[in-house]
């Protein structure tokens, strides 16, 4: 299983050296790179890497502020390396919980060992893209991409799909909501949304919109309000805004 970073250094010598040390380990995967603290936040936002390392350079208070910035939107945080020139904000990056500290020019040593402690500590485990619904001796796969939305109804989970299709499974929304990747969002007591197709939040009138050819609508409730919150600032983040 891979684990994607995210790249935030201004000093391009720095970073072209940092990802071919990093282009050695086969499991880590650059999702994106970055020169500010403020690209580094909505870059973050949008594609949630399992790391981020970060150039403190002469601005570091900026990136410990983007730090607790990404606390407000973010259940968990990516792991966080810091590296400078020196141990300036070494206290800092303790502090503030990052994973190491690198002392600058990159040293493959450390990176390795950075590296091996990461998956010791850190192991990843795969999410399935698949997820199976059993009932009795048939087992049927659903691509999680194609499901649309989850809605319950008692003991059964309907799972409405891409293709207009509608499968129904003999258990509660509930034992299905762990086990869906992180997109999956529970915005309902009967209703488990696929985030990648949200279109629209409408605060007023409660209502989640979907959009994949057609537009449907879902209702969401003060119970899952903090859900939404937190779908509705990732999605704000990654969107440019139009003033009205």
């Amino acid at each position: 299983m891979e684990y994607t970073y995210n790249i935030i250094d201004s000093d391009a010598s720095s970073k072209l050296q940092l990802q071919l040390y990093l282009e050695e380990h086969e499991d880590l995967v650059c999702a994106k790179v970055d020169t500010h603290a403020s690209e580094g936040l909505n870059s973050i936002l949008k594609y949630n890497p399992d790391l981020a390392l970060i150039n403190l350079g002469e601005n570091g208070m900026d990136y410990f502020q983007m730090v607790t910035e990404l606390n407000q939107y973010m259940q968990t945080l990516p792991i966080i390396i810091g590296y400078a020139k020196t141990k300036k904000y070494a206290y800092n990056a303790i502090k503030s919980g990052f994973f190491d500290y690198w002392i600058l020019p990159h040293n493959e040593f450390d990176i390795r060992k950075t590296i091996l402690r990461l998956r010791k500590l850190h192991p990843k485990q795969d999410v399935p893209s698949t997820i199976c619904l059993k009932s009795y001796k048939d087992y049927r796969y659903l691509d999680t991409m194609n499901i649309l939305y989850l809605k319950s109804d008692n003991n059964t989970t309907d799972f409405y799909m891409k293709d207009g299709s509608v499968i129904s499974a003999f258990k509660t929304l509930k034992s299905f909501e762990e086990k869906l990747p992180k997109n999956f969002i529970r915005v309902h007591q009967s209703y488990i949304i696929n985030s990648v197709y949200v279109s629209r939040i409408n605060y007023g009138k409660s209502i989640c919109s979907l959009n994949y050819g057609q537009e449907e609508e879902l209702p969401f409730s003060k119970t899952y309000k903090d859900k939404v919150d937190g779908l509705m600032q990732i999605l704000s983040k990654t969107t440019a805004n139009a003033l009205n």
